[in-house]
């Protein structure tokens, strides 16, 4: 339970220490937009980011302004594009990081993360081709 002294002493801390909310952060599940034919599956990443964070810049301006709390980055960060991405069987995962591109000035926000891969453990034939990507991306 929070007590009032810990309230007041965070709201001294914006005032006087100029605390600030580095960033808001939505995550985004893409793996129901993994399609065989990658343009689709462009389309349905586009589309997915586009609807669910339509609001999220607007929303953290106003919770800063409502609050008087600074929200200084607002951000996505979706399911890694290389899995969605290897159901295309593409080589092309260029055309996936322009889909992100493209979905993050839409909805204005300051960075989305997500055109990664999982290799911590191994990485396929796949995962390997879409390193290689990252550098055109």
């Amino acid at each position: 339970m929070i007590t009032d002294l810990e309230v007041l002493e965070t709201i001294r801390m914006f005032q006087e220490q100029h605390l600030d909310v580095r960033t808001i952060t939505m995550g985004i599940n893409l793996m129901d937009c993994a399609d065989e034919n990658p343009e689709r599956a462009c389309t349905k990443i586009y589309d997915k980011i586009t609807r669910y964070a339509e609001n999220l810049v607007s929303v953290g301006e106003q919770i800063s302004k409502d609050y008087q709390v600074p929200i200084i980055n607002k951000r996505i960060s979706v399911t890694p594009v290389s899995i969605i991405a290897e159901s295309s069987g593409n080589a092309e995962y260029v055309k996936f990081a322009r889909a992100l591109d493209r979905a993050a000035q839409e909805t204005g926000v300051n960075f989305i993360g997500g055109f990664s891969a999982l290799v911590h453990k191994g990485y396929t034939n796949a995962d390997k081709g879409f390193i290689q990507s990252i550098p055109e991306a």
